[in-house]
């Protein structure tokens, strides 16, 4: 389908949809943060408080969950960022999107190896032009779409490289590239400093260049001049404001390192990341207040993945997520749990929500709002739900699973960092581990760390689950690891579940 007959459908589609007259719009602004674990606010996404909600100072987002639904159990679609990112522009899970890891240059796979198993052929290059994504869809409508930040959408030297190609009428600070160069306006947040590769460079913020400012400060100038100019020109608009922070290098921000005098080096640059990211949010809040659209503006916080803890943190590894288990990059909880929270002005009421959710429930919910129907082609491979029953306090009538899929390995060794699929129902979750073809289970209402596998405890649920997963792999053509012996595809899990 040409570009021109996709937007000129959706044109025809949004005519026809009920509620979307412009005045029943609101903006949306959807804040990603990168690598932000489920512990890294001063908001407490646990039942109970933890040294980490104490350690960090978010009050911005305090005050966003003061007015917003506060979501304990929402998930990424992906313990690493480019799976999660594109399933939120499209709906999809990436075993149905077959983008199942991290991508940078064109046609190569980043996978890391790892004995016995290897990587299928995924989607190496990612989104591209003519797919249907969520800015897409809202720029046909009448939004004024705009990308401040981290992007990684799509592979180097390919369409996908640029935000602009994929639906956004504004990119700022978005290309390839997962991590930035320099956090430093005087390092002009390129990598250059430490020799890197010229890959991590920042682009289009030459105009920060060799000035005291840290990147986030800059993204957020950025962001709140491509809003005033939507709402001067009398546009609702979709602000996709994906900080890099607190993705690594570890850099301070020197204006907060006061506030965590005693920490570890590495920990107190972190914490300053942290409390840069609030910053951002607040300084964006203002200026819609400023604006006289706050009250029309729904707003989305949340993270791509589980907090880094691996490598480049102080302290002990895999231990900045508790009381979840591991982190970034992980099947455990540490790796794809993360914090959330929307508020809609005149709809959500304070208050939290244990529902399990996935960040691709964000591209139904987000387009629900808008009053903007999805193709029915490309409807019938969305597998997010529509949320709004439960952002108007309403009960959410559906039965479902949530599936992860990373036939890869992160290249860092830890806990449930290694090739895996995995299910949540109900309260529990089982994961198929691709190298052994193993199973954990966990009961996740009584062990929200993962310490006890009861599998050997629990046959008929392991079957049971593994079926459900197995069914969940042939319906989305979802791709499991290669055996690097056989050069086949592993067995799907209900063959080890017997």
């Amino acid at each position: 389908m040409s570009h021109r007959l996709f937007l000129a459908l959706v044109l025809a589609i949004v005519a026809q949809a009920p509620g979307v007259a412009q005045a029943d719009r609101p903006n949306i602004l959807v804040f990603l943060v990168d690598d932000l674990g489920w512990q890294d606010t001063s908001v407490a996404f646990h039942t109970e408080r933890t040294p980490f909600n104490e350690r960090y100072r978010t009050p911005n987002v305090e005050r966003l969950a003061a007015r917003g639904l506060k979501f304990t159990q929402a998930y990424a679609s992906a313990p690493v960022c480019t799976p999660t990112r594109t399933s939120l522009m499209t709906g999809r899970s990436p075993g149905r999107n077959h983008i199942t890891y991290w991508t940078l240059h064109k046609d190569r796979d980043q996978s890391a190896k790892y004995p016995r198993v290897r990587a299928p052929a995924w989607n190496v290059n990612a989104l591209q032009a003519g797919d249907v994504t969520l800015p897409r869809l809202l720029q046909a409508a009448g939004y004024r779409t705009i990308h401040v930040g981290k992007a990684h959408l799509g592979a180097m030297d390919t369409s996908g490289a640029d935000p602009r190609n994929l639906g956004f009428d504004v990119n700022i600070g978005g290309h390839a590239a997962g991590g930035p160069g320099s956090y430093y306006g005087r390092e002009n947040f390129s990598a250059a400093h430490r020799k890197g590769a010229s890959v991590w460079d920042v682009p289009g913020l030459e105009a920060w260049h060799g000035q005291d400012v840290f990147l986030t400060e800059a993204l957020t100038a950025e962001a709140c001049v491509a809003v005033a100019a939507a709402v001067r020109a009398g546009e609702p608009f979709f602000l996709h404001m994906a900080t890099y922070a607190v993705h690594a290098p570890i850099s301070a921000n020197e204006r907060y390192l006061e506030h965590y005098e005693g920490l570890d080096p590495r920990e107190a640059a972190y914490a300053t990341m942290v409390e840069s990211y609030d910053a951002a949010l607040g300084t964006i809040v203002a200026k819609l207040d400023e604006l006289e659209v706050l009250d029309d503006t729904l707003i989305v916080f949340t993270s791509d993945n589980g907090g880094l803890s691996a490598h480049a943190r102080g302290g002990e590894k895999h231990t900045h997520n508790a009381p979840l288990r591991s982190g970034k990059g992980s099947a455990y909880e540490g790796g794809i749990r993360v914090p959330q929270i929307i508020a809609w002005p005149g709809v959500t009421k304070s208050g939290t929500c244990d529902v399990p959710v996935v960040t691709h429930d964000l591209f139904p919910t987000l387009l629900a709002v808008a009053g903007v129907a999805i193709p029915a082609e490309h409807a019938r491979t969305v597998e997010g739900i529509d949320l709004t029953p439960l952002l108007r306090g309403e009960p959410l009538d559906v039965d479902r699973s949530l599936f992860w899929n990373q036939p890869h390995f992160w290249g860092v060794h830890g806990p449930g960092i290694w090739p895996f699929s995995a299910i949540r129902r109900g309260d529990w979750k089982l994961v198929y581990k691709h190298e052994d073809r193993s199973f954990e289970l966990y009961d996740l209402a009584h062990d929200i760390g993962e310490s006890t596998n009861r599998a050997a405890d629990e046959p008929e649920r392991v079957r049971d689950l593994a079926e459900r997963l197995s069914a969940w792999f042939e319906r989305v053509d979802a791709q499991l690891s290669i055996d690097i012996e056989t050069g086949l595809p592993i067995e799907l899990p209900r063959v080890y579940a017997r």
